[in-house]
Order: structure tokens, then C-alpha cells, then sequence
């Protein structure tokens, strides 16, 4: 089994495959990227406090510190956190499996096509290009994540989500306290939607034509929706934005107690220019 202690900054090249990633690090940032073809490489550019343990074993990549044994991510690291730093990147073939556990570390997890779980507790998270299932567990850091086609999974205690061209065929998010931004264009599949938070915010952007019933509630927060064929009651107490758009095969669920609701509508796509659509004797 190949294995190595990094105690300073230094470079890697892996020539075994590799078909699974974990990660857990403690300050600094991690970044992984996904690539579709040459080895695995891992770079650490700067390593403060105990050293790294890194294995390949069964085609699992591991890094992490050897005082940390087992599956242990957050309690764990949460406690060892004082006195540590690293800044890791790795390169991985897009089609491996990645687990990032990090405390006060930024991570930036791109390009992947297997699933992904990303576990953090005061570092931001940044999702880019992911094709896989995602999961996305925080306790204060915000997560953003852009042009994610996979199913994703957030949640977080005062952590905000902001999903930016979305075009995944499911979001589900939980937030005490983290606001939530959802704007999503799901093409083909049919929207499939649910947030639930306590005090956050809530924006949704569906596209100009969607399809889906939709279900929104708020004890105390205002609401307001930009779709013509939906239904806003309530003045006072609890408020609603109800109804159905399009054949309503998709679904749409907001729910926060004392946060605010706008369901927000994209621009509608320019048509495509056919023949019937130039003047008589023009050429295309």
C-alpha cells in the first residue's frame, strides 16, 4: 500500500488508480479538481503543524493526519483544529467518488462526475461542474454552487446555499438560519424543488416556462412571486404562494417560519430563427 508523511510542501504524482478521494483537513483549503485523463496528482504549498498522512489503498485516495483514525470528520477535526493549517489540491479522474471533510478550510470541489460529500464547519464551499450526486453539510459556512447538473443535497445550521445555473433534476436544502438561493433551468426534467429553513430567506429563479405545482409558506415573512398563474393569500400571519404552472409535473416547496419568499421568473429564451421566419426573398 503506497503511502507517504508530508511534513512540508511538496508535489505527488500517483500512477496507481484511483477511484475514491477523502480529504479532511483542518484551516488552509482544499481544492479538487476532476480530470479525464493522467495520473492522480496532489500538491500541499503549505503545511502548518503535524504532517499528513497520505494512502492509496484499493484505489482510495486519503488525506489526512494520523491522529485521525477512522471515518471521523467534524468532531474530530473540530478538535484537533487548533495550531494546524494545510492548503492541499488534488487532480483526480472526474469519474472517482470525493469526500471532503474540512474545519475553517475552504474547499473548492470541480469537475467531478461521481458523487461528492463536502462536511464543513466554518470554511465556504465552492461546487463547480458537478454531474454526480452532491451533498453538502455545513454548520456556518455558505455554499455556492454553479452549473451543477447531479442531485443535490445541502444542509446547514446558519450556512447559506446559493445554486447558480442549476440544471439538476432535484435540490432539497435545510437551513435554520442560512439564506437560500436557488436558480435553476432543468431543460428536459421536471423541477423538483424543496427548501426548508426557519429564519432564512428564501429566492427561487425558475425558468419562463415551467412546469410544476407549487407550494410556499411563511408564519410571518412577506412573499412575492413574479408567475402571473399563481396564487398569493394570507395578509396577515401566514402567507402562501400556491397554484400549478405549466401541466405541473414538476414540484416546487418553500417553507421558513419568519423568513421572506420570492419566487423569481427568467427571461424567456430567444426562439430560434426558422424559414418561415425571414422575410419572402431573403437568404438565411
Amino acid at each position: 500500500m503506497p503511502e507517504w508523511s508530508v511534513s512540508e510542501p511538496m508535489r505527488l504524482t500517483l500512477d496507481d488508480p484511483v477511484t475514491a478521494l477523502a480529504v479532511r483537513v483542518v484551516n488552509g483549503a482544499v481544492n479538487v479538481v476532476g480530470t479525464d485523463g493522467g495520473p492522480a496528482r496532489l500538491e500541499v504549498t503549505e503545511l502548518d503543524g503535524p504532517p499528513l498522512s497520505v494512502t492509496l489503498r484499493d484505489g482510495t485516495l486519503t488525506v489526512t493526519y494520523p491522529d485521525l483514525p477512522g471515518s471521523g470528520l467534524l468532531t474530530r477535526l473540530l478538535a484537533k483544529a487548533r495550531h494546524r493549517s494545510a492548503v492541499v489540491s488534488l487532480a483526480v479522474p472526474s469519474d472517482a467518488s470525493a469526500e471532503v471533510g474540512v474545519v475553517g478550510a475552504a474547499a473548492v470541489v470541480s469537475g467531478m462526475r461521481g458523487r461528492t460529500e463536502v462536511s464543513g464547519v466554518s470554511g465556504d464551499v465552492t461546487l463547480v461542474g458537478l454531474s454526480g450526486r452532491v451533498r453538502a453539510e455545513t454548520v456556518s459556512g455558505d455554499v455556492e454552487a454553479q452549473a451543477v447538473t447531479g442531485e443535490l443535497r445541502f444542509q446547514s445550521v446558519s450556512g447559506g446555499l446559493t445554486v447558480v445555473d442549476g440544471s439538476g433534476a432535484s435540490v432539497r436544502a435545510d437551513s435554520v438560519s442560512g439564506d437560500v438561493v436557488v436558480d435553476v433551468d432543468p431543460a428536459d426534467d421536471p423541477t423538483d424543488i424543496q427548501v426548508a429553513t426557519v429564519s432564512g430567506e428564501v429566492a427561487i429563479r425558475l425558468p419562463h416556462r415551467t412546469d410544476a405545482s407549487v407550494e410556499a409558506n411563511t408564519t410571518s415573512g412577506a412573499v412575492a412571486s413574479a408567475f402571473d398563474g399563481l396564487r398569493v393569500d394570507g395578509l396577515w400571519g401566514t402567507r402562501r404562494i400556491s397554484g400549478t404552472l405549466g401541466a405541473g409535473t414538476g414540484t416546487l416547496k418553500a417553507t421558513t417560519v419568519t423568513g421572506a419568499i420570492a419566487l423569481l421568473r427568467r427571461p424567456e429564451r430567444p426562439r430560434t430563427a426558422a424559414a418561415h421566419d425571414v422575410p419572402s426573398g431573403k437568404a438565411l
